[in-house]
């Protein structure tokens, strides 16, 4: 009942600054001008996730909150749903899709679990026009993802690599059509086999049952960290970076990751 009354708290709050007599900008947004926000503060939580730290975790879940507060506020005054609406869909979701813990029906693993979830999900949707396992994903989400949703969908019907290894295999296979299409100076054709490149590489994450975009993020800041040591080490001996060839700044470089 307390979590109950501090949710309504906040969404009084929200009332009270969409009011005409509440806050001019909060008044002004729209569902097209929140994307941005609520864009930003998804990932906001997922770089508190990564550093670890507890206190802006907890700051950025609930600016992500406020998100789908001022959201639901918007849909309420265009009559369309309100934030109890939200609330109920989801619990009843959860009830829905873990018989298992809130019906008879025992499961013993997580795979199960997942594979049960897919069957009544299935079911919810059988009545929406699909003519493909791969109709309904989400437009909006980046790129990466929607081709990690897209090895995931198309596995349930058995059309993956056996194994980690063809994955790789593939990925060789992707990087020689690029050198290829590279000689030939076939720009369409390099930018499409660059496309498969990452598509592939988006599958081995997938393998390695890895989040594609935190190996990404790790890969940036692995860059960021060496680089930063390169322009240190440069300082140290006097040089300025312009000015260097890029095989004096390939040995630095080579340094630099001797270092470890």
């Amino acid at each position: 009942m307390e979590n109950t009354c501090k949710i309504k708290k906040l969404e009084e709050i929200m009332d009270r600054l969409r009011s005409p007599d509440g806050c001019p900008w909060d008044r002004e947004q729209t569902l097209e001008s929140l994307k941005p926000m609520l864009v930003e503060e998804a990932y906001e939580v997922l770089s508190a996730v990564d550093k670890k730290d507890k206190d802006n975790l907890k700051e950025e879940l609930g600016d992500l909150l406020l998100q789908i507060v001022f959201y639901s506020r918007i849909a309420k005054e265009n009559g369309w749903f309100t934030l109890d609406d939200v609330i109920d869909g989801i619990s009843e979701k959860l009830i829905r899709r873990h018989p298992h813990v809130f019906g008879d029906k025992k499961l013993d693993s997580a795979e199960k679990v997942l594979k049960q979830w897919e069957e009544i999900k299935s079911e919810e949707k059988k009545n929406e026009k699909r003519e493909s396992i791969l109709d309904g994903l989400p437009e909006a989400i980046p790129s990466v993802y929607e081709a990690y949703q897209i090895g995931e969908r198309v596995n349930r019907v058995g059309f993956d690599w056996n194994d980690i290894k063809d994955v790789v295999g593939k990925l060789e296979e992707e990087l020689f059509e690029l050198k290829k299409a590279l000689e030939e100076n076939e720009r369409d054709l390099v930018e499409e086999e660059v496309g498969d490149i990452f598509f592939t590489l988006v599958n081995i994450c997938r393998f390695l049952k890895r989040d594609p975009e935190t190996l990404f993020k790790r890969g940036n800041k692995k860059f960021i960290k060496r680089f930063k040591k390169l322009e240190s080490l440069a300082e140290k001996r006097g040089f300025e970076l312009k000015n260097l060839d890029i095989e004096q700044l390939e040995n630095l470089w080579q340094e630099v990751k001797d270092e470890r």
